[in-house]
């Protein structure tokens, strides 16, 4: 999948938002990616209000990720504004996606409710080196197989624990290197 992972002028100071919107951008075609993979080996999806679903719940899980990542890189106040951020923007993708499903409608609110139910409940799971722990896969895979139904129960968390995640967390982890640089020490 093709991602934004450098940015053009790469001595240029990016502010807060123009990392926001580069990283939306990229958290959501991720969740594109891994339902396009998903249905290629053979996971249905009945509605388009599924195939949306899907792709929040990746969000939700690579904003967690994203988080975790941030909480090494920024201090506190940062990190609150930047995750504050990311959520909104991709929020949006949400709205605008729901909308052309469902019509018009407020659905910026309910994402951000369960964004924040779930950073909660992602947050009592560890991450090392950037990296997921099974655990946290295995409850990932678990909110994917709610989301795909009971007949894809046997198969999907499978499918996310072993395949769909780390490639998201590797493709993630490969735009945060550039998008998000890590902080220089002070001299």
């Amino acid at each position: 999948m093709r991602i934004k992972t450098r940015w053009n002028n790469v001595d240029k100071v990016r502010s807060i938002q123009e990392i926001v919107s580069a990283l939306s951008f990229t958290l959501w075609r991720i969740g594109q990616g891994a339902l396009l993979n998903l249905e290629n080996e053979g996971f249905q999806t009945d509605t388009q209000l599924q195939r949306v679903q899907v792709m929040e719940e990746f969000t939700i899980f690579l904003i967690h990720m994203v988080d975790r990542i941030a909480y090494e890189r920024m201090d506190d106040e940062e990190r609150a504004e930047f995750i504050t951020a990311l959520a909104r923007k991709v929020s949006d993708y949400v709205q605008d996606n729901m909308r052309d499903v469902l019509g018009n409608g407020d659905y910026r609110k309910p994402y951000i409710d369960r964004l924040n139910s779930c950073m909660d409940e992602y947050s009592d799971f560890t991450v090392i080196d950037h990296e997921p722990s099974f655990q946290l896969l295995r409850f990932f895979g678990d909110r994917m197989t709610a989301v795909l139904g009971e007949r894809q129960r046997k198969w999907v968390g499978t499918q996310v624990i072993d395949i769909e995640a780390p490639e998201a967390v590797k493709t993630l982890r490969r735009a945060i290197s550039s998008l998000l640089p890590e902080q220089q020490p002070a001299s």
